[in-house]
């Protein structure tokens, strides 16, 4: 079971359709078990859901409404808690039956490495997937302190699926030296401190693949959003990452699926953290999943 058949917590602003007639599935991954400084993403998807409430349903950004999207707000996987490969065993599942379904996923996280058996799932039914990675920091250890499964291994992990050349990474500005080079000599694409910049040049040469797009909330520097594990200064503005959301649903790629991590609002009092993040997920909600 993936879910609590009894849940009756908050859902995403007029996330409350069937399963069986939605095209989009917002879910809520609560893991943070694998972080190096500061826990408490698990409890970021329920306050996104909180402070939604407090979104307008219209967005002048998409020019649509949500009751133009026939989504539905599974509420948060029962993951076992401390257990980290069981609870991406259970990610990779239920992703699996989203697909088979013909569901667009839209993850809420919890720590990054949440995004690796969503991307797993999608390598298996798209060949030819590419990812847009928009973060901080470069997520390519190998291991973090000799631990493999690690928030900062997901897109090392990628690329070794997928290849490194189909991975597209946006905003880094941290990361070991060891991964920098990594990024430089595997093939992959990096921009460094930017993203709405470089991501305009990029995605016509991504046009018409299936590309998943992954976005950890501490892209934005720690003034915009407090509310994150591991801080990072130097970081862009909420409207940067705005204009990069809107850049993608203008494009002509084709993305399949999408997730938004690392909101941990115990460090953020005024959930502006949470705030932001909700309206990110609207615009990803009615920017990306258009019929």
């Amino acid at each position: 079971m993936f879910f609590d058949d009894a849940y009756s917590g908050k859902v995403f602003i007029m996330g409350n359709g069937s399963y069986e007639k939605s095209d989009v599935v917002i879910f809520g991954m609560p893991m943070d078990y694998t972080v190096s400084f500061r826990p408490g993403s698990r409890f970021g998807p329920n306050r996104i859901r909180e402070v939604s409430i407090g979104l307008e349903e219209y967005s002048p950004y998409m020019d649509r409404h949500l009751e133009e999207v026939n989504f539905h707000d599974a509420g948060d996987m029962l993951l076992p808690f401390g257990n980290a490969a069981k609870s991406i065993d259970m990610i990779e599942q239920f992703v699996d039956k989203l697909l088979d379904d013909g569901k667009f996923p839209l993850g809420l996280g919890g720590e990054h490495l949440v995004s690796w058996p969503i991307i797993r799932s999608f390598f298996k039914k798209y060949d030819d997937l590419a990812i847009i990675h928009i973060d901080a920091h470069a997520d390519l250890r190998e291991q973090y302190e000799g631990e493999p499964l690690s928030h900062s291994t997901p897109i090392r992990k990628a690329c070794e699926l997928i290849g490194p050349e189909n991975v597209y990474s946006f905003g880094i500005r941290s990361g070991m030296r060891e991964e920098f080079q990594y990024a430089n000599e595997s093939g992959m694409y990096m921009a460094k401190y930017e993203v709405a910049a470089p991501l305009k040049e990029v995605l016509p040469k991504l046009k018409g693949r299936p590309v998943y797009v992954t976005i950890d909330i501490d892209v934005l520097d720690p003034a915009a959003a407090p509310g994150t594990g591991t801080q990072e200064a130097g970081g862009i503005t909420s409207k940067e990452l705005l204009e990069a959301i809107v850049a993608i649903s203008n494009s002509e790629i084709n993305v399949v699926g999408c997730d938004l991590v690392e909101v941990s609002p115990p460090y953020d009092a005024a959930d502006q953290t949470a705030i932001a993040a909700s309206k990110f997920v609207r615009e990803m909600l009615l920017g990306w999943t258009k019929k």
